[in-house]
C-alpha cells in the first residue's frame, strides 16, 4: 500500500485504537502474536476502504469514447469485496453491468474500477447496486443502465442466523431497462 505522510499518520491512529480494542475484548496485545496486529489490522482497514479517496465519476470521465454500435454492452464476474456497514464484516460476490450505449461507450476496465470504487467502503449490497447502476446512468450516455450483484454475507453465516449457503440477490436498472421486461429478460440471461 503506498502511502503518504497523512496516510502513515491515519493508520497509526487506527492502530492505537484496535490496540486498544484487543485489550477491551480481554487480549494481551503485547502478546508476541499480537504485538504486530494492531498495525497490520489498520493498514488491512485502510486499503479496504480506499473507496472513501476515490471519486467514481473521475474514474468514468476518464474513459467515455465515441460508439456507434452494440445494442447492449454487458461485464459480467467482476468479483467485488466489501464490509457490512452494520456489523464491519466481509461480504463479497459479484456484479454484472449492462448498458445501452448512446453514442458513447465506456472503457471496460472501467467499470470494474468503478464497483470497487463503491465496493471499498463500508456499504450495504443494496446501495452498491444503486450506486453503480446510478453513477453510469448520470454520468455515461445511454439508453438504460443495468446492475445485478450477487453476494454473501459473513454477517448471515458466521454470526446471527448462521446460515451457510445464503446469498442475496440485488438489481437496479434505469431508462429502457425499467420500461421494456424482455431487455431485462436479455440482460438475465445473458449473464447465466
Amino acid at each position: 500500500m503506498k502511502t503518504d505522510n497523512r496516510d502513515e499518520k491515519i493508520v497509526e491512529e487506527i492502530a492505537s485504537h484496535y490496540r486498544e480494542i484487543l485489550r477491551l475484548i480481554g487480549e494481551d496485545p503485547d502478546r508476541e502474536g499480537l504485538v504486530k496486529t494492531p498495525m497490520r489490522a489498520a493498514k488491512a482497514i485502510y486499503d479496504i476502504t480506499t473507496g472513501y479517496r476515490q471519486d467514481p465519476a473521475k474514474i468514468v470521465s476518464q474513459a467515455i469514447f465515441e460508439h456507434a454500435g452494440s445494442q447492449i454492452v454487458i461485464v459480467k464476474d467482476i468479483e467485488f469485496y466489501s464490509m457490512c456497514e452494520h456489523h464491519i464484516l466481509p461480504f463479497f460476490g459479484k456484479v454484472a453491468v449492462g448498458y445501452l450505449p448512446k453514442g458513447k461507450m465506456i472503457g471496460l476496465s472501467k467499470l470494474a474500477r468503478i464497483v470497487d470504487s463503491f465496493a471499498r467502503r463500508l456499504q450495504v449490497q443494496e446501495r452498491l447496486t444503486s450506486q453503480v447502476c446510478q453513477l453510469l446512468s448520470d454520468t455515461l450516455p445511454n439508453n438504460g443502465v443495468i446492475v445485478a450483484c450477487e453476494a454473501g454475507h459473513l454477517c448471515m453465516k458466521m454470526r446471527g442466523v448462521e446460515k451457510q449457503e445464503s446469498t442475496t440477490i440485488t438489481f437496479d436498472y434505469t431508462g429502457k431497462f425499467a420500461t421494456d421486461s424482455t431487455l431485462r429478460q436479455e440482460f438475465l440471461s445473458l449473464i447465466k
